[in-house]
């Protein structure tokens, strides 16, 4: 399991990773979790109907293969980054079945979609590795304050259990993804370093904005406002935007 700093929260040392290193690192996770077991979903879980619909729409999110992802990773020349790749779609899909199954415990249909994620997926699709992976850190950065509100605000203990598991794996997610668009922005010109974090950091925004809008139902029942829902999203977003700056 990854040293968390007590005070923040935050993972200790990934961002002195380089890849060969994330490989053995989300290899080791993985080995932890299967030591772990699961919750124990045959208890049942209980909770609001607006915060089930607020997962139902996360848990799609969740869900996907990764091939789109890997086949770029692939084509970027790097094995040791693209086995890491492997390896995060694997943590993303363990999160869509960890869902999947607290939804079950509660009764809750899956949804086959949705457009919000259709919307997402066809976006990020569009562009090459590095337009890809400035959507795909957007998505980490509000998943994880979502996923706090929900581990520290739920009144089911199995929600609050899936949902800090989760949270911890999008943190560590961030440093990752990081690591490879500053690379890749160190590529650009000089003079496009800069407004390049600014657009991330205004999608960022927007994405936490449009978050706190269509599941303010369910911040609301964890005792969250939108408010400080899209500023804890910011605060986020600035320590990431700080790491992606290229090293000069």
């Amino acid at each position: 399991m990854t040293a968390v700093d007590t005070a923040t929260g935050a993972p200790v040392g990934l961002d002195r990773l380089d890849f060969a290193r994330w490989v053995a690192h989300f290899t080791a996770e993985a080995a932890w979790r299967t030591e772990l077991g699961d919750p124990d979903f045959t208890r049942g879980a209980r909770a609001s109907a607006q915060l089930l619909r607020s997962l139902q729409k996360f848990q799609v999110g969740e869900d996907g293969d990764g091939t789109d992802l890997i086949g770029k990773a692939d084509a970027a020349g790097d094995a040791d980054y693209a086995t890491a790749v492997r390896l995060f779609v694997a943590e993303e899909q363990n999160h869509a079945r960890l869902l999947a199954e607290l939804l079950r415990a509660t009764g809750t249909p899956l949804l086959g979609s949705h457009w919000s994620d259709a919307l997402f997926v066809r976006l990020r699709r569009l562009f090459g590795l590095r337009l890809e992976l400035m959507v795909l850190l957007v998505a980490e950065v509000v998943a994880v304050p979502y996923y706090r509100a929900v581990r520290d605000g739920a009144a089911d203990g199995l929600v609050a259990e899936v949902a800090g598991r989760i949270a911890a794996d999008e943190l560590r997610h961030i440093p990752f993804h990081c690591l490879r668009l500053r690379q890749s922005l160190g590529r650009l010109p000089a003079p496009l370093h800069s407004p390049a974090v600014a657009f991330w950091r205004l999608l960022a925004t927007a994405a936490a904005g449009f978050v706190a809008l269509d599941h303010g139902p369910a911040l609301r029942v964890l005792g969250v406002r939108r408010g400080r829902f899209v500023a804890e999203s910011a605060a986020v977003a600035a320590k990431a935007a700080r790491a992606l700056r290229p090293v000069r």
